[in-house]
């Protein structure tokens, strides 16, 4: 019993330590002197693919008209731009918005029932699939918070003119950072999934999902999303990664959101995103199994094992309080396992009431927080996802 715990324990840390370490620095190694995607688009091309914007719309009046300003502004041949909007049952102001929205090309959608973002977006495809085809044809999938810069729209396409890409994704940055609550945290860990996103880009094309905000993707590549999904961002690039096409991330495409500050919004949010997670992982579980494949191991490095990251961790520390008992470095490892999951937590809650907040205390407590989501994520897939509807997140 003593060995197997033991074995469990180093196994569980070394699995923490390859997803979050080893494998984002294999990465950027293999992507070391790759510099771009080729061949693109120029500017002027003029067989630049048709893009058609995609957007699902739920009580988003408190941002709408700051998104509709930033759509108005894009530097895009405007005969090749489209819009497609649906409201999922909004019940604020956000129909009015976007039906005086000025944009050329809208088609817009106020559906009655609220049934979640994904038959949204996929009623959204269809009809955009009806007026522009298939062929030179790509989805812009984007959310109402989320503001892209004017050039956003040329650099996620541009890179179609490979026949290879299937999917590019933007490079998400957040706003509104303060030094209390969580959101610098936040934008660390947001700041590491961009660069190895895109190292996974150059390496091997196998960008292991976009952030969901505004990413790209090859109109006949589209596929339904599937009922009750939490996560269609991930099941629609990683359905492209299948079919043989490659995913990458561009960093001149930015966009900006807004950061979250209080952790308790983010923990709802990690946990409904945990949820979707496993659902997609049920879908995919292939792709962790023999025979292995790129694919495959950076889906298992990248995603799974970070899936998985509060449960080693609680099995990391279960057996080194079991083997605490007859061994002195094991003792030590509680010990400094226990103050981190539960003594820095609390300690880091204490220093932000006092209005006196400590980066190093934050990032971990945020780190103990996010993995604990995970978990409950598991909970909630594991009890059965009957519907994929949610409240929007506070931003600022």
């Amino acid at each position: 019993m003593t060995a197997l715990a033991q074995i469990l324990f180093w196994l569980s840390i070394l699995a923490l330590l390859h997803s979050y370490a080893i494998y984002p620095w294999f990465m950027r190694v293999l992507a070391r002197g790759k510099k771009s995607h080729t061949p693109v688009f120029g500017r002027s091309d003029e067989d630049l693919p048709r893009i058609s914007v995609l957007m699902s719309v739920y009580n988003e009046e408190q941002v709408l008209e700051a998104k509709l300003a930033c759509l108005l502004q894009l530097d895009f041949p405007p005969e090749k731009l489209f819009f497609y909007f649906g409201s999922d049952g909004s019940s604020d102001g956000s129909n009015a918005i976007l039906a005086a929205s000025g944009l050329n090309n809208l088609r817009f959608f106020p559906f009655a029932e609220r049934r979640g973002k994904p038959p949204v977006i996929n009623d959204l495809a269809a009809e955009a699939l009806r007026e522009g085809g298939l062929q030179n044809h790509v989805f812009l999938l984007t959310d109402a918070n989320v503001l892209l810069h004017k050039d956003v729209p040329f650099h996620l396409v541009k890179h179609f003119r490979d026949e290879r890409v299937g999917a590019v994704d933007a490079h998400m940055r957040s706003t509104g950072l303060r030094e209390e609550g969580i959101s610098r945290s936040e934008d660390r860990y947001l700041s590491g999934e961009v660069m190895l996103k895109h190292h996974e880009s150059l390496a091997w094309g196998t960008m292991m999902g976009p952030f969901g905000g505004c990413y790209t993707l090859r109109a006949d590549l589209f596929e339904p999303v599937p009922p009750h999904s939490l996560v269609d961002d991930f099941w629609l690039v990683f359905r492209v990664l299948e079919k043989g096409f490659r995913a990458i991330n561009d960093l001149d495409a930015v966009c900006y959101e807004g950061a979250t500050h209080r952790v308790n919004d983010e923990f709802r949010r990690k946990k409904r995103i945990a949820a979707g997670s496993f659902q997609n992982l049920s879908r995919f579980r292939r792709w962790v199994l023999p025979p292995f494949t790129k694919l495959g191991f950076a889906f298992f490095s990248h995603k799974v094992l970070r899936w998985f990251g509060g449960f080693l961790l609680l099995l990391a520390w279960l057996c080194a309080g079991y083997l605490a008992f007859s061994n002195q470095l094991y003792l030590l490892l509680f010990c400094g396992m226990s103050l981190v999951l539960l003594g820095i937590p609390l300690l880091d809650a204490l220093t932000q009431k006092m209005g006196k907040p400590n980066t190093m205390l934050r990032n971990i407590a945020y780190f103990v927080a996010m993995n604990a989501a995970l978990m409950a994520g598991f909970f909630k897939w594991q009890s059965g996802i009957k519907e994929n509807t949610w409240q929007r997140t506070t931003r600022y």
